[in-house]
């Protein structure tokens, strides 16, 4: 890992929850080489952890899974036109405790991931990216994904998050010095 702040990123694995198992949908993500963290089904509640939280996983673009102290990416079962977040989420707490436990932020610094298919084309700021907490794969930087659609951030995270404010760019740094 290449160090920073820690990060959990949550992806879709387009399949029916009510008729796929965790461990079916993490034996084919073993089988095309792109293996996560964990694979949750959001109404089963069944989680298959399939690397250890110090290892990148295989999901995003480039480097990013090497970013952060640890980069927690969840494979959720369900569909990016249908929010997982309006269902059960059986297994949700003991997921937040784990990455609580690994000091994931629970904020949402880019806010709540767009509807798809509007969320192909949705902004993934690097700025944002470095500040850590949790994110949909859609809003990663050199992600073309749209996943996971239009959860419900708050179903997640809690409706008390603390907001944070984006920092100054460096350039009103720089115009403050020549005027003082």
């Amino acid at each position: 890992m290449i160090g920073g702040a820690p990060r959990a990123v949550w992806f879709i694995w387009p399949a029916d929850p009510h008729g796929v198992s965790a461990w079916s949908v993490a034996q084919r993500l073993i089988q095309l080489k792109r293996p996560p963290h964990l694979v949750w089904n959001p109404v089963t509640g069944e989680t298959s952890q399939l690397l250890p939280i110090t290892r990148a996983a295989c999901g995003l673009p480039g480097d990013r899974g090497r970013n952060g102290r640890v980069c927690v990416q969840i494979r959720v079962i369900g569909s990016a036109h249908e929010p997982f977040t309006d269902t059960k989420l059986d297994g949700l707490d003991e997921i937040l405790t784990w990455l609580d436990a690994w000091d994931i932020p629970r904020r949402w610094p880019a806010g709540p991931p767009q509807a798809f298919p509007q969320s192909l084309v949705s902004a993934r700021s690097g700025r944002i990216w470095a500040r850590g907490g949790h994110f949909g794969h859609s809003q990663v930087p050199g992600a073309s994904e749209g996943d996971p659609g239009s959860i419900d951030i708050s179903r997640i995270i809690g409706d008390e998050s603390p907001e944070f404010s984006v920092p100054r760019p460096r350039e009103d740094f720089r115009v403050l010095e020549r005027v003082i």
